[in-house]
């Protein structure tokens, strides 16, 4: 069946009926899931197997799917010094109905649970070993190569995108060009990393983005907390002092004070107040 771009619904998984999703995961990987422990975000739903794995389900448009391909969880089980669950197997197949890809990735249990919320708005208990484990793991991921590009919020990180999207919020900012593009995860925020012992998971937009893609997204995604926003940006000085940081940090700011802000967004102040004096470290240069 061919579909047209235009067909494809906008979905929720978080209120979205999965039932037959999760049938067809159960038969294909010959495993039951526990319905008791299902998580269901945005983007995706996942459960704890009879067999003590996770599987985590996805659904994507097509045009959301690049060239190169769209197995990021099994492609990063190769990644070297990254603490991550083991990937165990999958299987993935195209809606018959819509112009979309499901795709449900078995990985080991984590070894703690997930910190909180994509954005958090408490300060997390994470001892001194967990930051140690977080640094080690952000810069094991940053030395090993690959030819996959970052797709944050599913969209492939170029020059071009992040030259519009600072550009758009922050016209002042003449140049943008990018100096140098490493392994990052992506997506990285409090949902999406373990405690108390340190693991990164969901790996699906993970390849190669500007040096500091991963910091400042998650320094946006504690700026709720001032204190944690600071220990960030401490952990990841060397990512936020370089310049191409410093575009990754008016990167994340543009689209919390772009078009779409929510105006009771507590990150608001806070992102435009740095936004001010990274533009101003720029301009000095």
């Amino acid at each position: 069946m061919t579909h047209s771009v235009s067909a494809v619904r906008s979905v929720d998984l978080r209120v979205e009926p999965v039932d037959k999703v999760l049938d067809r995961v159960e038969r294909s990987l010959q495993t039951r899931l526990d319905p008791s422990t299902v998580v269901r975000k945005r983007r995706s739903v996942g459960a704890r197997t009879d067999r003590d794995t996770w599987v985590r389900v996805e659904r994507r448009p097509l045009d959301r799917i690049t060239d190169q391909g769209w197995n990021g969880t099994e492609s990063a089980a190769r990644l070297d010094g990254v603490a991550q669950p083991a990937w165990r197997g999958c299987v993935v197949w195209q809606d018959a109905g819509e112009p979309v890809m499901w795709r449900a990735d078995e990985t080991d249990l984590l070894p703690g649970a997930p910190i909180g919320t994509a954005v958090l708005a408490e300060e997390p208990t994470l001892s001194e070993e967990w930051w140690w484990a977080f640094g080690v793991s952000l810069d094991a991921l940053a030395r090993n190569t690959t030819g996959r590009v970052a797709t944050p919020d599913t969209v492939p990180i170029t020059r071009e995108l992040v030259g519009e999207s600072i550009r758009g919020v922050f016209p002042e900012v003449i140049d943008t060009t990018v100096e140098r593009w490493v392994p990052a995860h992506a997506d990285l925020n409090w949902a999406n990393m373990s405690a108390p012992v340190f693991s990164l998971f969901d790996w699906e937009d993970w390849g190669n983005a500007p040096q500091g893609l991963d910091a400042a997204t998650l320094w946006a995604a504690s700026l709720a907390v001032p204190a944690l926003a600071d220990r960030v940006r401490s952990e990841r000085r060397d990512d936020f002092e370089s310049r191409d940081g410093k575009l990754m940090t008016l990167f994340v700011c543009a689209k919390i004070l772009g078009p779409d802000a929510h105006p009771e967004d507590p990150r608001i102040e806070p992102a435009r107040h740095r936004a001010r004096q990274v533009i101003a470290d720029l301009q000095a240069g």
